[in-house]
């Protein structure tokens, strides 16, 4: 069960790196011509939303099976976890900001919800997304996807 939720995770990272960079540049681009807000905007900007959403709740499900995951380990104290580098991402970097980044986007998305004219609207979403979008890329394990 474990091989089948770290495949899903890993590749629905995919999915949810493109929808992020393709709702990031929509919300610049549109920040930058000053574009009317449609329908397809908010669209883009939602499926972010749910995509990063799905990954999270697979991200926490992964997060209780893995073996990569030492924190319910008797025995190992927290500063050994703290001293290994590849411990210490798995456990506790890539799970802190991607709950980061997860957290500006639906903060971004609920602002710009509020807001009644276009312009506001993709300013929020150019100001979050992109700050999300950064976390993401942060803190992907680069060496386990190449």
């Amino acid at each position: 069960m474990y091989t089948a939720i770290y495949h899903l995770h890993s590749y629905w990272a995919y999915l949810v790196l493109l929808v992020v960079v393709l709702a990031t540049l929509n919300a610049i681009v549109g920040a930058v011509t000053k574009r009317s807000y449609a329908p397809k905007d908010f669209r883009v900007s939602l499926f972010a939303l749910i995509c990063t959403h799905i990954q999270l709740l697979i991200g926490i499900i992964l997060f209780f099976l893995s073996p990569k995951i030492v924190w319910f380990t008797e025995g190992i104290p927290v500063k050994d976890i703290m001293g290994d580098s590849v411990l210490r991402l798995y456990n506790v970097e890539h799970p802190l900001l991607m709950i980061v980044a997860i957290a500006l986007i639906t903060i971004g998305y609920s602002k710009h919800k509020k807001k009644l004219s276009s312009a506001p609207k993709f300013k929020t979403l150019a100001i979050f997304y992109p700050l999300a979008l950064i976390a993401m890329l942060a803190m992907i394990p680069w060496a386990a996807w190449f």
